[in-house]
């Protein structure tokens, strides 16, 4: 880890899925420093509580937020335009928000929920803010990816839903490991990263999945941290950092083969142009 070496100048942060789990404690840990912060949730009133909390809880009054159902790609788009129209330059993104095990089903064409908001939204988002992220002190975008993942179907790209709620997770997870490589690639200019930020940390998500955990959440927190905030990593875009060894290595190997992520990307764009 890089404690020692984080870039302390004030930053614009933008963090997804931040009611809750690492993505608020980091949101905290990032305020406590002075930095302006920006969460994000599904639910205003929570949205509301989290913002007043980390005002009082880090002392900085510079939190707001952005309200979005990541099922609903209207409602992401729309969260990309509130933004720009807030936000002038922003210098991080870390997108955060995820689904696993949940009765809940998608606001977007009968696409399986985990891909919708594990993979779309963020995919939405990124690109609907770029002018934002371009304006920024040497950008950087965190994408949260797993140990889990799995060849992304051509089943799930035509919408077919998929009963095993791991299988889906997997693969909404490789799509966002292989669509953040070919945004690194694409973009130069802003460091991207796919991490995962550790198995079975102690969070809603994982508790609510199998009832257990392995590993605390500050685990996920440091090194979302880290990777955002560290002068070492300015080097490392478009890598994958494993959180359960410690170290950057090989995600799926279709990350690596650049007709399969060629494909994924064109037909991401034919997906969300015949909205």
């Amino acid at each position: 880890m890089s404690k020692n070496k984080a870039n302390t100048m004030g930053k614009t942060i933008l963090i997804t899925g931040s009611t809750d789990g690492i993505g608020k404690l980091t949101a905290i840990k990032l305020a406590k420093e002075g930095h302006t912060v920006f969460v994000h949730g599904r639910n205003k009133e929570k949205l509301n509580h989290v913002i007043s909390e980390i005002k009082e809880t880090s002392g900085n009054q510079n939190i707001d937020g952005f309200v979005a159902d990541f099922s609903d790609i209207k409602a992401v788009k729309q969260m990309s335009e509130d933004v720009k129209a807030k936000i002038a330059k922003l210098d991080i993104l870390i997108n955060n928000a995820g689904i696993f095990k949940t009765s809940a089903t998608s606001k977007f064409k009968g696409f399986d929920i985990r891909f919708v908001v594990n993979y779309l939204a963020s995919y939405v988002l990124t690109n609907g803010i770029l002018p934002v992220l371009q304006n920024g002190n040497h950008s950087r975008i965190v994408n949260l990816s797993s140990a889990a993942q799995s060849h992304v179907s051509d089943a799930t790209l035509a919408g077919e839903s998929i009963h095993d709620a791991s299988e889906a997770y997997a693969q909404s997870k490789l799509a966002l490991t292989m669509w953040s490589f070919a945004f690194a690639e694409t973009n130069p200019d802003i460091i991207t990263i796919a991490v995962n930020p550790g198995s079975l940390l102690n969070t809603k998500m994982a508790n609510d999945a199998y009832g257990q955990h392995w590993s605390p959440a500050e685990k996920g927190v440091s090194i979302l941290y880290d990777l955002a905030m560290s002068t070492d990593h300015e080097n490392d875009s478009g890598k994958y950092f494993n959180n359960d060894k410690g170290v950057f290595g090989n995600a799926h190997p279709d990350a690596y083969d650049d007709k399969k992520i060629s494909q994924l990307i064109t037909a991401t764009k034919s997906i969300l142009n015949h909205e």
